[in-house]
């Protein structure tokens, strides 16, 4: 059997993208670091690549990207880090490295998840992200119902408006039972919702009270939000009830199963949220008629809100905030608002397809594939496909995507578009009211956006390859052989003593342009001299000096008639001296150079080579080819 170093498991709300981008960034991560990782996907097609039991026992440690219950508990006693699917798509690097430093905590038996994670602060999690993880788990589970049956109610309308009424001239059975099949799946959008957080949080217990609870819910008109609250209701109750029951006999676990939870639950969950639903569905009503009003007083207003929370977090809590908004409103017959919700949902991958066609060589090769490929994903209302894009530059791209968003929802709303079907993109275009007006919209709000990035890249890009060539001007100058000229380089040169070649180094200066000042040369070599010898071993000498006067780094090579005293290391004259000219306030040049020569010093072969040159060509030739 293979094992695993490290091994992981995704999961987003949609399982559509987030999903399968945070596997990616993980595998890409190990692979560049040689580590086997195996990960778990739990999409819209259910687990796959499925982790089992051998690989979880083998591994050195975990890591959980979700946003929905990923099923943790089988990973208790190993060193888990949990964080949201954003962070393994952002971060994955830094989550293969905190598993490798080993300084992570194991995920602990007889703890709420809750509670585990806000212990962790090393992991930065909290109480509001297990909160978070819940809410996903019961939008995950919803979402292809809302989707499935909107569609079909949708179709419905094809064959008429009144289609599905019995007592209507235009009445088509075939359409009555679509509408009728499609209204059954959005209806168990709040219970589905309702009964997938509290199993989130308290498993089956919680799965099977929360389908009850979410049903009080929805009979009860309390939305959506009845649900939300239903299911962390029910959850914690049940996490409450485990609790409390715990002492009794393990014999017991049987009856505790199937008759204390359910009707304990049933009992508690259920009377709270009937007497809860009062004020919830006047909550639901007041933020419902909220929002729908603005569509006919400020459509403007309306299409701001809800292009910005679309493209905020691109499929994440805020954007699915708006969006069980408007299928909450699409179950009551209100197509007006999700026209705006999609327009804004649709916008942000087709503005980056925009983006990669104006910038074109301004972006990456692999930046214009995601690009083109993000039209696909925008016809098809996926907004998750502009998040690579928006990852990498969240302060500038993402209000530009929530700009043109706005734009697309704004002009959809005076455009008075009707879309009766809560996702599919332009595939529904056939029963969008005003289809044409709407593809209108989306382009505008898509092509301004994808102008504004392909701009903002052009000047990224300008900047930085502005940037690169003065760093590769600053390198460049700094390197040894850009300071080391022919012309500084000097054989048979006649001096009796240590002052005359400091003399002639002078002169040189002054004539080839390194320094204006040839007196203060003599003496800054004296002063150096002062502090220890430069005469190393072997005839050489480095003597080197950092002036104001100095006008440019420079090396300045002496090849000597003969030997002068220099006070060398070994005792013996000195014959060939590397003299290092230094700018004022340059001193780390100096120690560079000091370096880079002190390295070719210390093999004999060069040394040799260096006392048997005659030529100032051949030793110029000597340093070049032994800096490459």
């Amino acid at each position: 059997m293979k094992t695993f170093q490290i091994i992981a498991a995704t999961g987003c709300p949609t399982g559509i993208a987030h999903t399968y981008m945070a596997q990616e960034a993980l595998e890409e991560a190990a692979k560049k670091r040689g580590i086997a990782i195996k990960v778990e996907t739990h999409g819209q097609e259910g687990i796959r690549n499925a982790l089992t039991d051998e690989e979880i026992k083998a591994a050195d440690g975990i890591i959980i990207a979700a946003d929905k219950d990923v099923n943790s508990d089988r990973f208790i006693g190993k060193p888990v880090i949990s964080v949201s699917v954003s962070k393994g798509i952002k971060e994955p690097d830094k989550l293969i490295d905190q598993i490798l430093s080993g300084n992570v905590p194991k995920y602990k038996d007889g703890q709420a998840r809750a509670k585990y994670q806000s212990s962790q602060s090393s992991q930065k999690t909290s109480i509001w992200h297990s909160i978070y993880v819940s809410l996903m788990n019961g939008v995950s589970h919803m979402l292809p119902l809302v989707v499935a049956g909107g569609v079909m109610v949708a179709i419905s309308f094809m064959f008429g408006i009144n289609s599905a009424d019995p007592q209507s001239p235009e009445y088509n059975q075939f359409a009555y039972y679509l509408k009728t099949i499609g209204g059954v799946s959005m209806n168990l959008m709040v219970p589905i919702l309702c009964a997938y957080i509290a199993e989130s949080i308290a498993k089956r217990p919680g799965l099977i009270i929360g389908f009850i609870v979410g049903m009080i819910a929805y009979m009860n008109g309390t939305g959506f939000l009845g649900g939300i609250v239903g299911g962390f209701l029910t959850g914690y109750i049940m996490v409450g009830l485990a609790y409390l029951l715990k002492s009794l006999p393990k014999q017991l676990d049987g009856l505790k199963a199937i008759f204390l939870f359910p009707v304990l639950g049933i009992f508690i969950a259920g009377f709270a949220m009937w007497f809860l639903s009062a004020p919830m569905e006047s909550i639901n009503k007041g933020m419902m008629s909220f929002l729908s009003g603005f569509q006919n007083s400020s459509p403007i207003i309306l299409g701001l809100i809800v292009g910005c929370m679309s493209a905020f977090d691109m499929g994440g809590p805020v954007n699915k905030a708006a969006y069980v908004t408007g299928t909450a409103l699409l179950a009551q017959g209100n197509y007006f608002f999700m026209a705006g919700v999609s327009a804004a949902c649709i916008a942000p991958p087709l503005a980056t397809g925009f983006a990669v066609l104006f910038g074109g060589k301004a972006y990456s090769a692999s930046d214009r594939s995601a690009g083109y490929v993000n039209f696909l994903l925008g016809f098809t209302h996926i907004t998750e496909g502009a998040i690579p894009f928006a990852a990498k530059k969240p302060i500038k791209v993402i209000p530009i995507l929530m700009l043109g968003s706005s734009i697309a929802a704004i002009l959809s709303y005076l455009f008075k578009v009707q879309v009766p079907a809560p996702h599919g993109g332009f595939i529904v275009l056939p029963i969008v009211t005003h289809g044409f007006l709407w593809i209108v919209a989306i382009l505008i709000g898509a092509i301004v956006s994808g102008f504004l990035m392909a701009w903002d890249q052009k000047r990224t890009e300008a900047k930085d390859q502005q940037t690169i060539e003065q760093k590769q001007e600053k390198d460049d100058s700094k390197k040894l052989d850009s300071v080391l000229d022919i012309r500084n380089i000097f054989c048979n040169i006649q001096a009796a003593s240590q002052d005359e070649v400091f003399r002639k180094l002078a002169e040189i200066s002054k004539e080839n342009g390194i320094s204006i000042n040839g007196e203060e040369v003599i003496e800054g070599f004296k002063a150096r001299e002062k502090l220890s010898t430069t005469g190393m071993e072997q005839g050489i000498a480095i003597p080197h000096t950092e002036l104001e006067s100095i006008q440019k780094a420079s090396i300045v090579i002496l090849k000597l008639d003969q030997g002068v005293e220099w006070n060398a290391l070994d005792g013996k004259p000195t014959n060939i001296v590397i003299a290092m000219f230094i700018p004022k306030g340059k001193g780390n040049d100096h120690l560079r150079y000091l370096s880079e020569v002190s390295k070719l010093l210390i093999h004999q072969e060069f040394i040799d080579q260096l006392h048997r040159a005659n030529h100032s060509e051949e030793i110029h030739q000597m340093f070049i080819d032994n800096l490459q």
